[in-house]
């Protein structure tokens, strides 16, 4: 997470090709195209709310990954840290799944991996997600019907998912994350 002087979703700092994710987009640019996506479309589109996005990333379980508890399986689900990654960047200083390789050292392409059974792609890594919620220490005060809070630091917005870059713990399905806005 967080943004670094120099990217942009056009230039993120590696390769990104047709039907890669789309990167490097603040908060504030995924409502502007929320908002220009509903004035031509009249569909009423939103980010999930965190509990929305959750429910929807452990697909009816309470395990750590919406497959299962296997951080071996992580590979045909979601793209994260993993051997690929290691050997392609050889200054890379953090945990890695070294039980995984899952093809791909930066972003791969959208539906790359298996679907959970609720049939949604990347719920596990490749790029953080958005949520509409302010940011809280944690998820004690988290509605239970699907609404998103707008308590606490609202210059923070909650990120769900995990990244290429990250090890099998943050790529659960229970893993938070948080970014300012812009």
């Amino acid at each position: 997470s967080g943004w670094q002087a120099g990217t942009s979703w056009r230039e993120p700092g590696y390769t990104q090709k047709g039907g890669m994710p789309v990167v490097c987009v603040s908060h504030n640019d995924a409502q502007a195209y929320i908002k220009w996506l509903n004035s031509v479309s009249d569909q009423g589109y939103r980010l999930p709310s965190e509990t929305e996005w959750e429910y929807a990333a452990r697909a009816g379980n309470g395990d750590k990954y919406s497959f299962g508890n296997s951080e071996s399986k992580l590979c045909a689900y979601g793209n994260g840290a993993d051997s690929k990654l290691k050997r392609n960047i050889s200054d890379w200083k953090w945990p890695v799944n070294t039980r995984c390789d899952d093809g791909y050292t930066f972003t791969a392409p959208v539906a790359s991996y298996r679907a959970n059974v609720y049939g949604l792609y990347d719920m596990h890594g490749n790029v953080w997600e958005w949520t509409q919620d302010c940011w809280n220490d944690n998820y004690n005060n988290a509605y239970s019907n699907n609404q998103a809070n707008f308590q606490g630091e609202c210059g923070r917005r909650v990120l769900r998912g995990g990244s290429w870059n990250q090890k099998p713990l943050n790529l659960r399905s229970a893993y938070r994350n948080q970014s300012p806005v812009s």
